[in-house]
């Protein structure tokens, strides 16, 4: 089997002014090769979450930001198949143990940026829940100024080789992120 180099275009984070002097507190880059290693991921970041947190997925259509969210489900311990929320825009998944719960959104088809996204009241369900927003960038980073930026991309190579191969880098933003080996779980 030929050796693929895997790219993986950085996302830039959408900035306003009171976010300009923020950067990255801390990075981990991932290689997942399957489905089944992506929920992993999402099982093995949900131990790193807790109530309050902003989690923005950023990726193309099939990347697998769904199934990096159905496995924060399983992590987190909360009721109810995740599924990709796209038609009804946000679903919320109580805990089962006592923990937070999960709210998941897909801002895909939202073009109004934070102003639309006020009628999901997601600012009222963040200082409780973990929030995960799939196609999120640029349009809430406004609710939270500790937050992880997740950004899925497939790997560059011959698609019946690499088809699902996916880099994961995981930004964390903010003094939540900030503690030195903040993400070294992942």
């Amino acid at each position: 089997m030929e050796e693929v180099p895997l790219e993986a275009p950085r996302a830039p984070l959408s900035q306003t002014p009171q976010q300009g002097a923020e950067a990255a507190a801390a990075e981990a880059r991932i290689t997942v090769d399957s489905p089944e290693a992506m929920q992993d991921l999402g099982r093995t970041l949900a131990g790193l979450l807790r109530p309050g947190d902003l989690v923005l997925l950023t990726g193309e259509l099939g990347a697998g930001k769904t199934t990096l969210t159905r496995g924060l489900g399983e992590g987190l311990g909360v009721r109810g198949a995740v599924t990709s929320p796209t038609f009804v825009i946000a679903r919320v998944h109580p805990s089962l143990s006592g923990g937070p719960a999960l709210v998941h959104v897909d801002a895909y088809r939202l073009g109004g940026g934070l102003d639309e996204m006020e009628d999901l009241d997601l600012d009222v369900s963040l200082p409780e829940s973990v929030v995960v927003v799939e196609w999120g960038d640029g349009k809430v980073e406004e609710l939270s100024d500790d937050r992880l930026h997740v950004v899925i991309a497939r790997a560059v190579g011959h698609e019946e080789v690499m088809d699902d191969v996916r880099e994961v880098s995981v930004r964390g933003i903010g003094a939540r992120w900030s503690a030195p080996g903040a993400l070294e779980a992942l």
